[in-house]
């Protein structure tokens, strides 16, 4: 066994990873991983950037650029032009990013799972009851991003954008340790709630939850440059169109997103761990 492989072995732990990862003071850790993946001296980046590839397993073959100033250009690196082609079947919902396929299935009487056993209610994920009875009886699916995974996320189909909510919240770590420990956990972390709906008017949620550790979501199409934090608590309303394969944003750290679609849909022949990237086909929408 590799060096690495003996050193995440013990990591992946569940006691010593859970310890490490959330018990520890959550925002302070985050607050100051921040401030590292910002930090461009050498002194600071290049042992930042050296950590993260080794214990990330990060793979940078279809990556823009392999050289970054700060661990946080690394972390919200590009890909080269058509790396993650979008399905072109209109009726085809794509993975909106790279992931590892958690909980999914059936909606259970406005309820979902976080893990086997952790039941969520979407009305405590999403603030505004009425929007979370809409898809009460319809298929959710957990996308988590790890560490070295490419963190952007793209447009699942041609879409509109109605409005995004902002819901602020913990920071736990969203790993499979910490879902089976900590109930309700996406429903406790910062969120936010996208609103869309396809071409042919299905609505679909996009739910991106943050994580310890930068805890940092970004819109492309809000407002890039600021946080979505920034601009506190509440919904905006919205008109905007999207593409298939168009850039929504981006995380700062490994996260998860959260997908949620009508009963109409049908989601796809999907297995919890498989690794999925953008564009891959997920689900089917009605017609």
């Amino acid at each position: 066994m590799t060096v690495r492989g003996s050193l995440m072995r013990v990591l992946l732990q569940e006691d010593l990873n859970f310890l490490l990862t959330n018990r520890l003071p959550r925002r302070l850790a985050t607050r100051a991983v921040g401030r590292i993946s910002r930090a461009r001296h050498p002194l600071v980046a290049r042992p930042a950037l050296a950590a993260w590839r080794f214990f990330a397993g990060v793979d940078l073959s279809d990556a823009a650029s392999t050289r970054y100033r700060t661990l946080g250009e690394g972390f919200t690196r590009a890909l080269r032009p058509d790396a993650r082609p979008f399905h072109p079947d209109p009726t085809v919902l794509a993975s909106p990013c790279d992931a590892i396929v958690g909980a999914h299935g059936r909606v259970e009487g406005g309820r979902a799972y976080q893990v086997k056993g952790f039941p969520y209610r979407l009305d405590e994920l999403i603030p505004d009851p009425a929007l979370a009875g809409r898809f009460a009886d319809g298929w959710f699916v957990t996308l988590r991003l790890t560490a070295g995974m490419y963190h952007r996320f793209h447009a699942p189909a041609d879409l509109t954008v109605d409005a995004v909510t902002y819901q602020s919240g913990d920071c736990w770590n969203v790993n499979p340790v910490a879902l089976k420990r900590v109930e309700r956990l996406f429903c406790r972390n910062e969120r936010a709630v996208i609103e869309a709906r396809t071409t042919d008017d299905t609505p679909i949620l996009i739910v991106p939850v943050a994580a310890i550790l930068v805890a940092s979501i970004r819109l492309t199409f809000l407002d890039t440059p600021a946080m979505l934090r920034d601009g506190g608590p509440g919904r905006r309303a919205l008109d905007v169109a999207l593409h298939r394969g168009d850039e929504m944003g981006w995380f700062e750290h490994g996260s998860t997103i959260i997908m949620f679609l009508p009963a109409t849909a049908a989601l796809g022949d999907l297995t919890e761990g498989e690794a999925v990237r953008a564009g891959q086909p997920i689900a089917r929408l009605p017609g």
